[in-house]
Order: structure tokens, then C-alpha cells, then sequence
């Protein structure tokens, strides 16, 4: 990360070279330009501000708009005040400040002598609200953004209703692949259910910068849904495109709009944002045996706060006072009282064991054998549960992949979604990008995602591995928590969920 603060302003020098016959202009000898770091002293002495610019240059990702200002400001020494012009010369600088300053027409005047500008109020308020736009966009596409949590997948760690900001900069924060699109908005316009608010005519490559550190075992991370990739319009990512083609078949899901919509392709920016926790890392291998996670054959410790579905029996139903005791949400009673099952934390099960309104109750474990062919890798010949699951491997960066027709289901969306290639299983044999394949180069490291209420959680025993370029950050402070079962006079806000840091 150092090595990051040091040299990402170094890139800025970059376009100071392209100034400087305005350096020249200024006074200041030409060479002064190519210097990386001087130059950039030079251009704030040039454009007459504090020498703290030159401090703010180092804080990462704020300093690209701080060279932004200084770009709008030198460009002043050429009398060029309107908006437009200073617009043009923030996105093409490489064009604009030598065509200005090789300009014979044109004269450069130093910074205490700048004409100064009366602005209209509309001049003034369009200013400060393309100063705000520009940089709320900044911080919420490099720095931190506000996310809600909507599911249940990580109760009781982090609840439904919970209001956050997620920590981009914690895992290194990444370019945006579509760098087009409306502001503040993910992936579809305002009021509108399948207008999207992207362009992908212009599309950058993957690149993450450095981050404070590396994805570890039992972090809590926010990342893209691996499933995302194609949607139905109708159902978003609340149900998976490939669980509906498993259901109700390709023809049908593409053809019935009106049972499916649109069916369209996200790129990995704007899929739908998961929240879990990382239980294995790249180079692990993964097993669930009776609900215990095994990693590389060694116990890990559960969350403290792990639930799991119990039947409960209670034909009365359950007193609401020893609900909201027990923080039982609505929906979960309500799901209840349809299933007989019932999400709860070993202390919450013993409690609720004790109350005169259960008849019985046990927790549920699917046993080993017993086959749920809708988990990942989707193939009769993993005759795995939720319970009893693996083992698997988790792919790192340069691993060579035994390829052949058995781990075929396991690693045919690794390399054709999420690493551009072609793959086809044809007469027993592996196909890659048009030739018989034994291995494959591994070219991004992956991670598997479990949510910590383990029987009401659609993570990567359903839809497989998380990979690197998925990896948003991760949630950093709650600042307001609110339960979306409660009334206000029962305890709607959850004071003593407010204002914490997500650890």
C-alpha cells in the first residue's frame, strides 16, 4: 500500500509533461515539467495555492481530484473560464493544454492577476453541483458506499434493515469495467425496471489497486453476484437465470416475456451486490461434514453468532413477547408458520426450548447422502447437501486444473465465465478455445463465500466459486439499523446496532 500512495502520483506527472510549455509560459524552465513530483510542485506554485495541495496528492483517489483543480486552474492563465473548456480540459488533457498553450493568439497570465469571473447564480450553482457530482462519484466508485442489507443470508452478524458503508479501499479498490453511466445508480435507470444505466460500448480491463490487505478466512465481504452475469428482467437476481433455465427450460425463459421479461447480460460492475463471509480462500480445499466446515482436513470455529433451521413445534403458535425476546423477525415467524422451520442460534434454540408454548423441537441436519441436485456443481456425480458438502477446491491464480469429464461441472463457469473461454465436453473429451484440453492455467484467484444462517443462505454451495475480480470490499460501520418487522413502539429502531464498526 506505501508502494501505492508513492507511485500513484507519480502517474499525474504524466500529464504535467504535456505542460509544459505552459510551465515555460509561467516562467518556469521547461525541463521542470518532466521531473516527476517537483513538477508537481511547480504547477501548484504556478497556479498559486497552498503547498498542502501537494500533501493532498498522496491520499489516494482523493488526489485525482485535486489534479483535477489543478488542471481547471492553470487552464485560467489562458483566459479559459467556461465551463466546457474547463470539462474538455479535465478529459483530455493530453490534447488540450499543449493545443492552448501552442496557441500564438493566446496569453498567459499568472494566477494573482487572473481576470476575476462574476458568475451568474445559475454559473454558481451548476459549479457546485458538478463539484459535488463529481466528487460524491469519486468516493463512491473508489472509496466507500452506502449499502443496505436485504436478505437474511447473515443473521445474526449483520441484519435486515441494516444501513452501511462498504470499505472499497480495504481490498484494494478497482476501475470501473463500464466508466459510462448515470451517476449514483447501479445497473438500471431511475423508474425504470429494465432501462440500463450503462453504456459498454466503452469497457476497461480489470485492475485493482493496492489494498490495506488480502481476503482472509471469516472476513465479511461484499462482492458481485457470481450469477449475476445474465438476469431475467422479472426476477432480477432474486432467482437466478440458471435455476430458471433448470426449471423451466432455455426456450421458454427466452420466449415467455411475460412470465420472464427481458433476459439481459450484466458486466461484472453492475451485478447485483452479496454480502457473506469468506470461509475458504484460494488454494483451500473445502468440506462440510454433519454442518461442521472442515478446511484443508482441519475444524474451523463457526461464527459466534451461526444459526441454523430448527423444526418447531408449537400449535398455538409462539407468544410475541418470547419472539421479540428472542429477536425472532417477523418474516422468519411467518415463514414458520408455513414450514415448521425456523432459523435460530444455539442460545435462542435452548431459550425457545424452555417456552410453554413449544411442544417439541429439533434441529434439522441433512444427512450424509441425502442429494439436493440444485447446489453447485449442479452434477449427479457430486451427491452432495448443504450439510454435507465437498470436499472441493478453491482455484488460485496459476494453479494447473486436472481437466477432464469429472471436474468438467466444477470448473466449466471458472473458465468460460469467468475467465473468457470457450469450453465444450465433447465424446469424453475436454475443449478449449477449440482444442483438447488435460489442464488449465488458472488465471484469477477464487474464494468461497458462506452466509453465517447456514440453512437460509444462497452462497457458494449454490452457485460455486467467488472470483478475485468480483470482490467489492468490506462493510465498514453501520450507521443505522432498523428492523423491518417492528412498529416503532416495539422497538423498530435497534439502538444498540447503530453507529458500530462491522469487525
Amino acid at each position: 500500500m506505501l508502494a501505492f500512495v508513492l507511485l500513484f502520483p507519480a502517474a499525474f506527472t504524466i500529464v504535467a509533461i504535456f505542460a509544459f510549455k505552459i510551465f515555460q509560459d509561467a516562467g518556469y524552465p521547461a525541463w521542470s515539467a518532466f521531473v516527476p513530483y517537483y513538477n508537481l510542485y511547480v504547477w501548484i506554485k504556478i497556479i498559486g495555492k497552498p503547498l498542502w495541495w501537494l500533501a493532498m496528492l498522496f491520499i489516494p483517489f482523493l488526489n485525482i481530484f485535486i489534479v483535477f483543480l489543478m488542471i481547471t486552474e492553470i487552464i485560467k492563465g489562458y483566459q479559459k473560464y467556461e465551463s466546457w473548456q474547463q470539462a474538455a480540459a479535465v478529459i483530455l488533457p493530453f490534447y488540450f493544454l499543449p493545443k492552448w498553450s501552442f496557441d500564438k493568439n493566446l496569453r498567459f497570465d499568472a494566477a494573482n492577476i487572473h481576470k476575476k469571473i462574476i458568475k451568474s447564480k445559475i454559473r454558481e450553482w451548476s459549479d457546485a453541483i458538478i463539484f459535488a457530482v463529481v466528487a460524491a462519484m469519486l468516493i463512491r466508485t473508489f472509496m466507500f458506499e452506502a449499502y443496505t442489507i436485504p436478505t437474511a443470508s447473515m443473521e445474526k452478524e449483520m441484519l435486515r434493515g441494516d444501513y452501511l458503508f462498504v470499505n472499497k479501499m480495504i481490498f484494494g479498490s478497482k476501475l470501473p469495467v463500464t466508466p459510462l453511466s448515470f451517476p449514483f445508480v447501479h445497473h438500471t435507470m431511475p423508474f425504470s425496471n429494465t432501462a440500463k444505466s450503462f453504456v459498454e460500448w466503452i469497457k476497461l480491463p480489470y485492475f485493482r489497486f493496492p489494498g490495506f490487505k488480502k481476503v482472509k478466512k471469516h472476513d465479511i465481504v461484499v462482492f458481485h453476484y457470481p450469477e449475476g452475469d445474465t438476469v431475467s428482467t422479472r426476477y432480477q437476481s432474486n432467482i437466478s437465470y440458471y435455476r430458471l433455465i433448470k426449471e423451466a427450460g432455455r426456450k421458454r425463459v427466452w420466449h415467455d416475456k411475460r412470465q420472464f421479461g427481458d433476459i439481459i447480460y450484466r458486466p461484472v460492475d453492475k451485478r447485483e451486490n452479496y454480502i457473506k463471509r469468506c470461509i475458504a480462500t484460494s488454494g483451500d480445499t473445502l468440506q462440510i461434514i454433519d454442518q461442521k466446515v472442515y478446511i484443508n482436513g482441519k475444524l474451523t470455529q463457526d461464527p459466534e453468532k451461526i444459526q441454523f433451521n430448527y423444526h418447531v413445534e408449537a400449535p398455538m403458535g409462539i407468544n410475541k413477547r418470547t419472539r421479540l425476546q428472542l429477536d425472532i423477525a417477523l418474516e422468519d415467524y411467518n415463514s414458520w408458520k408455513r414450514s415448521g422451520e425456523l432459523p435460530l442460534t444455539a442460545e435462542a434454540a435452548a431459550q425457545l426450548k424452555k417456552s410453554p408454548d413449544v411442544k417439541s423441537m429439533h434441529k434439522i441436519l441433512y444427512k450424509k447422502g441425502e442429494v439436493q441436485d440444485f447446489l453447485f456443481p449442479f452434477s449427479p456425480e457430486y451427491a452432495w447437501n448443504i450439510d454435507n458438502y465437498g470436499p472441493i477446491y478453491i482455484p488460485k491464480k496459476g494453479d494447473l486444473l486436472p481437466i477432464n469429464e469429472h471436474t468438467y461441472p466444477l470448473y466449466y463457469r471458472l473458465i468460460k465465465v469467468y475467465e473468457n473461454n470457450d469450453i465444450a465436453l465433447r465424446d469424453h473429451k475436454v475443449y478449449i478455445n477449440g482444442k483438447e484440453a488435460q489442464n488449465y492455467k488458472v488465471k484469477l484467484d477464487y474464494y468461497w463465500m458462506m452466509g453465517d444462517n447456514r440453512h437460509n443462505s444462497a452462497d457458494s454451495r449454490f452457485w460455486g466459486f467467488v472470483p478475485e475480480d468480483h470482490i467489492v470490499g468490506s462493510p465498514l460501520f453501520v450507521w443505522l439499523s432498523l428492523d423491518p418487522g417492528r412498529t416503532i413502539k416495539e422497538g423498530k429502531f435497534r439502538w444498540h446496532k447503530m453507529f458500530r464498526f462491522v469487525h
